[in-house]
């Protein structure tokens, strides 16, 4: 229909012809190196991974190209998917210590001075 956008998938899988699939190069829309640092900092602390490693394609485009190589027969989904839950994992305690330490700073605000 006229008028309508076509909406384009949050992640692609690229694999290299002849590859399997402990190489694998994932496509990130919408993201850049706030996530592509991060996530790839995460991957590589995983021992089975041989290479991690994001491109940014172009300044203007608003995509990562994110390369995983692992070793053996494990899929490079496994430390993708596994990178992301950790790496929300620390956001989320991030963000708990954050809020903890701000109502901390609220409740002592509000206690009267001696």
């Amino acid at each position: 229909m006229a008028g309508e956008t076509e909406k384009k998938p949050i992640l692609e899988m690229v694999h290299a012809e002849g590859g399997d699939e402990g190489c694998v190069t994932f496509v990130l829309h919408q993201e850049d190196h706030t996530l592509g640092n991060s996530l790839r900092y995460m991957i590589m602390k995983n021992v089975d991974v041989d290479f991690c490693g994001y491109t940014i394609t172009h300044p203007s485009e608003s995509k990562i190209n994110f390369r995983i190589q692992t070793r053996g027969a494990l899929p490079a989904v496994e430390p993708l998917r596994k990178g992301l839950n950790e790496l929300n994992d620390v956001c989320q305690h991030v963000l708990n210590t954050f809020q903890a330490r701000v109502n901390e700073f609220k409740e002592r605000q509000d206690q009267p001075m001696d």
